[in-house]
C-alpha cells in the first residue's frame, strides 16, 4: 500500500498551475516532494522544463500507474486550485484535492487523497515546493527531458 501511493503521490506533487499568461518559467527546476501522511517520506528532484513541457507539467498529475482528471482547475492570480480523481489501470479511484499558490520562478501545492483499500478509506496528505534554480537548463538534464 506504501507502494501504491507513492506511485500516485510523485507525479501529484510535480503538479503546477495550468498554462496561463501569469504560469511558471521554463527552466532548471529543483523540487521537493513530501508524503506528509500517511507514512512520511520526502524526495528532492531536479529537472528541466522546457518551454514545450510548460503546459504538461502545469496540467496536474497524471502518469504511466493513473490516469487523472480535474474537473475543478483553477489557476489564477498566483492560486492554485484542483479537484479530481485519478484511476489505477486496475481500476483504483482515488479522490484527489489540492490548493496551493505561485509565480513565475516558485510553487507550493498541498494536496489531500482518498481511496479505499481493504474496506477502509485510506486518506494521505502531500506537499511539493519547486522553485528555478536556473533559467537555462544543464545539458544533461536536456539530454534527460528528450
Amino acid at each position: 500500500m506504501k507502494r501504491r501511493l507513492a506511485l500516485l503521490l510523485a507525479p501529484l506533487l510535480l503538479a503546477g498551475p495550468a498554462a496561463a499568461a501569469e504560469g511558471i518559467l521554463p527552466g532548471y527546476w529543483e523540487t521537493t516532494n513530501r508524503l506528509i501522511s500517511p507514512i512520511p517520506q520526502k524526495k528532492v528532484e531536479k529537472r528541466c522544463i522546457t518551454p514545450q513541457e510548460v503546459a504538461k507539467f502545469m496540467e496536474g498529475p497524471s502518469n504511466r500507474h493513473y490516469k487523472c482528471t480535474y474537473p475543478t482547475k483553477s489557476f489564477e492570480g498566483g492560486k492554485i486550485l484542483l479537484k479530481g480523481t485519478c484511476r489505477s489501470k486496475k481500476g483504483r479511484v482515488v479522490d484527489v484535492s489540492g490548493q496551493g499558490s505561485y509565480t513565475p520562478t516558485t510553487m507550493q501545492l498541498t494536496a489531500n487523497i482518498a481511496t479505499e483499500w481493504a474496506g477502509l478509506t485510506i486518506a494521505g496528505r502531500a506537499s511539493t515546493d519547486a522553485r528555478r534554480i536556473s533559467d537555462t537548463c544543464p545539458s544533461a538534464a536536456v539530454a534527460q527531458s528528450n
